[in-house]
């Protein structure tokens, strides 16, 4: 049955504590604009219970984000600050200790943006803790979750990139597959007739957040490598006869091109996952709806540009337009109650991409038990 079929059931933010103080959530809101321009286009658009808790997740892990990306920072050190943030998140810590001693240590390699949200980390940890008991706790596990894996992650960084797809599968998880059951569990806490539809969503989620994730490290895979890193696997690579301690910008090599083009695959197989996870929210649920829509349709023509410009050397030349963003808003905004044209519209903006299908990762890789 699609997901326009589905009984219409009770929908509605469920009780609990009023939104943060205003101005906490202006401070939130230009952070976030500064952070990321998709999701600060995107989460005013869900309802404005599930807009407090996923604009403030979303910085929380931009946080975890900014430790793994400074490059001045050790991964010793590294892996010292992920654990207090955690402990900072589920309210162990003072927010302020860990901003006093992060933000001096923030290089000019840092955006400026993210180096003020680490200034401000105890007023965004203030609306964590005013967030409920349900949104504290998906949104405190995804954190932990995330800042273990990427700790791990900094021990096996370097320019040649990761061993194999099964560790860019687990590095995917990490890093955003975890904040697909974060999200998950936030729109069946909302919601009752998102929560029936637990069990599709659930079993999507991973898939859409590596599907979003593989095209950013695709898109970024030369700023990366600027900075010393490579999140490609070797062994695609080495299977079309290439070798990734040789990428160069200055010169394209076909094999690099094939193996780039069977990730563009896999990314499009799981996007594929990510359109079931979108249709299984209830059609009424428009702006959920439209929350992962936008970022399933960007995700494609951005991987549409990668397919078609494999040479490109910057992320700049692959990124979509102003205009194409706006285009891709209004065209989804318009259908977003209509599985049959969401289907059309998605399978059209997809159809000159490499055929994928989804990897399905083990049960205990994608969902590691955590203790403490």
């Amino acid at each position: 049955m699609s997901a326009s079929a589905q009984p219409a059931a009770p929908s509605g933010p469920a009780p609990g504590p009023t939104a943060p103080d205003a101005s906490l959530e202006r401070l939130q809101a230009r952070l976030l604009a500064g952070v990321s321009r998709t999701f600060a286009l995107t989460i005013p658009e869900l309802p404005p219970a599930l807009h407090h808790a996923v604009g403030n997740a979303y910085l929380l892990c931009r946080i975890v984000d900014t430790i793994e990306d400074e490059p001045t920072l050790h991964p010793v050190r590294k892996r010292s600050f992920c654990r207090q943030f955690v402990s900072v998140v589920q309210g162990h810590e003072p927010a302020e200790a860990f901003a006093r001693a992060l933000a001096p240590l923030l290089s000019q390699h840092t955006l400026a943006a993210e180096r003020e949200l680490i200034r401000e980390v105890p007023a965004v940890i203030a609306i964590t803790h005013a967030l409920r008991p349900a949104q504290q706790a998906a949104i405190a596990r995804c954190v932990q979750v995330m800042a273990r894996g990427m700790a791990e992650f900094q021990t096996r960084a370097s320019r040649s990139g990761l061993a194999d797809m099964t560790s860019m599968d687990r590095y995917c998880y990490f890093v955003a597959g975890v904040v697909g059951e974060m999200l998950t569990e936030l729109f069946c806490d909302y919601s009752p007739a998102i929560e029936a539809q637990r069990a599709t969503l659930m079993s999507c989620a991973v898939a859409f957040g590596q599907g979003l994730q593989m095209t950013n490290i695709l898109k970024d895979l030369w700023e990366d490598r600027a900075r010393g890193v490579c999140w490609l696997p070797r062994d695609v690579f080495v299977r079309a006869g290439f070798d990734l301690e040789a990428l160069d910008p200055r010169r394209f090599d076909p094999a690099f091109g094939a193996g780039l083009g069977e990730l563009v695959g896999v990314a499009q197989g799981h996007l594929r996952s990510a359109l079931t996870y979108s249709l299984a929210i209830p059609p009424e649920e428009t702006g959920i709806r439209n929350f992962c829509l936008w970022a399933l349709g960007m995700a494609l023509l951005t991987l549409r540009n990668i397919n078609r410009r494999r040479d490109f050397r910057s992320g700049a030349e692959v990124k979509i337009t102003r205009r194409t963003v706006k285009l891709t808003v209004a065209a989804l905004r318009l259908s977003a109650r209509h599985d049959r044209l969401l289907r059309g519209l998605l399978h059209l903006a997809g159809r000159s991409l490499p055929g994928g299908a989804p990897r399905t990762m083990e049960r205990d890789l994608a969902q590691p038990r955590l203790k403490g």
